[in-house]
This record gives structure tokens, sequence and C-alpha cells, in this order.
């Protein structure tokens, strides 16, 4: 039963595989390209496994930024999964070792979260979760280990057209949220007002890119969550 579970979680998240694959690679592309080492950018997939934090965190690499910057934006762009992971536990059976929950949880992404979260009521099998992660993360990294070692024998104009798949991929984190109502729209443009008014500001110019990020991210945050708090108790 656990195989048969594995394996129809490995189907149910095929179709998340092909697409993490293109932007895996242009992840790897990236590295390459870049002056980070290899092993960094193998290290970021196989351990991190977040694509909008590692173009991130590969972005700010590029840039300079300190480990402490790059650590506090990944962490403040993956504190949603926390959410998600909690979301999902409520799902599978109680019985369920915790050892099995961490590795589940470790491969949560917002894809398999959608997946896992359109599934039938009830409990979900933890095997059927695996396997759906599973075959996410292999892809992820799979990708990855093309972009690097493989880079050179795709076309330059496929290497171009996957680097599309980059602001596919922020577009698509984006959009859904922002039809969700006009506060996720809000704070998103405060977001970004707070980081141009910090790189256009001569007394501000100089904070990193990094710490634009956390700065503009944690004050859009806060003033959302005190403004549409403030509306839910008129």
């Amino acid at each position: 039963m656990k195989k048969q579970d594995f394996i129809g979680g490995l189907k149910l998240g095929l179709p998340i595989a092909i697409g993490y694959i293109p932007i895996a690679i242009t992840f790897g592309l990236i590295i390459r390209a870049s002056e980070i080492p290899t092993s960094a950018g193998i290290m970021m997939s196989f351990v991190v496994f977040a694509g909008a934090s590692q173009f991130i965190g590969a972005n700010l690499m590029m840039y300079g930024a300190s480990i402490i910057e790059i650590v506090l934006t990944t962490f403040i762009l993956n504190f949603r999964h926390f959410l998600m992971s909690t979301s999902l536990s409520q799902k599978v059976s109680k019985n369920t070792s915790k050892k099995l929950l961490s590795i589940i949880s470790f491969g949560i992404t917002d894809e398999t979260f959608a997946v896992a979260s359109l599934q039938e009521e009830g409990l979900i099998n933890p095997y059927k979760l695996l396997g759906l992660n599973f075959i996410a993360y292999a892809s992820w990294n799979f990708g990855t280990w093309l972009g690097i070692f493989a880079g050179d024998a795709l076309t330059e104009g496929i290497r171009n057209s996957l680097g599309i798949a980059l602001y596919a991929m922020f577009i698509g984190l984006l959009v859904p949220s922002l039809r969700k109502g006009k506060d996720v729209i809000i704070v998103t443009g405060l977001a970004i007002v707070i980081n141009s008014i910090i790189y256009w500001v001569p007394l501000l110019s100089n904070i990193s890119v990094g710490w634009r990020i956390i700065i503009s991210t944690v004050i859009a945050s806060f003033i959302g969550s005190r403004l549409f708090e403030l509306e839910g108790e008129v």
C-alpha cells in the first residue's frame, strides 16, 4: 500500500515536475554565467529548494550581499511555508511519525501545497504526499544540474527563451495573490513604493539590495496588517 500511494503521488506531481525543469535549468544557467561557485548553486537546490528564494539569493550573491541579508530575505520569502506545513499537517493522520512529517514538510512548495489541498476531503495519505514532493524535488535538482553542466549544449535561442521562465514564475506567484482582494494589491504597491524611495533618496541609496528587500517587505506587511485589522474592526 505504501508503494502504491507513493507512486500515486509521483503521478500526481508529474505536471509540477514538467513545469519545474525549465525554471531550474534557468537557475543553473544563471549560476554558470555568474561568479557563484557551482557547488553553491547545487547546494541551494539541494538544501533550500525554493525557486523564488534561490533566484533572489543568487542575485544577492552577485551584488555582494552579506550572509545575514541573504538568510533574512530567504526567511521572509519562505515564511509562508510554516503556514502551508501547518495546514497540511491537519490533513495527515496523527499516527504519522515525526520523521516522515519532517521529510514531507521539507518538500512543500506553493505548487505541491496547491495540488495536495485540492485532493479529496478527509485525510491525505502521507506516502502520497511524499511521492508528490519527491518528484517535484527531484525535477528541480535535475534541472539545476542540467543548467549548470549541460548549459552549453543548449542553443542560444533556447537559453534566451528559458530566461522568461524566471519572470513567469514571479508573475505566477504574484497574480493569484493579487486576485484575492485589494488588501494584497495595496501591500504589494506599498512594498514597491518603499523600495523605490529607499533606492532614489540620496541618504538611503547606499542601503544594499538585500536590506532594501527586507525593509520594504517588513514595513509594507506591518502597515498592511494594521490597516486592514482596523478596517475589519469597523
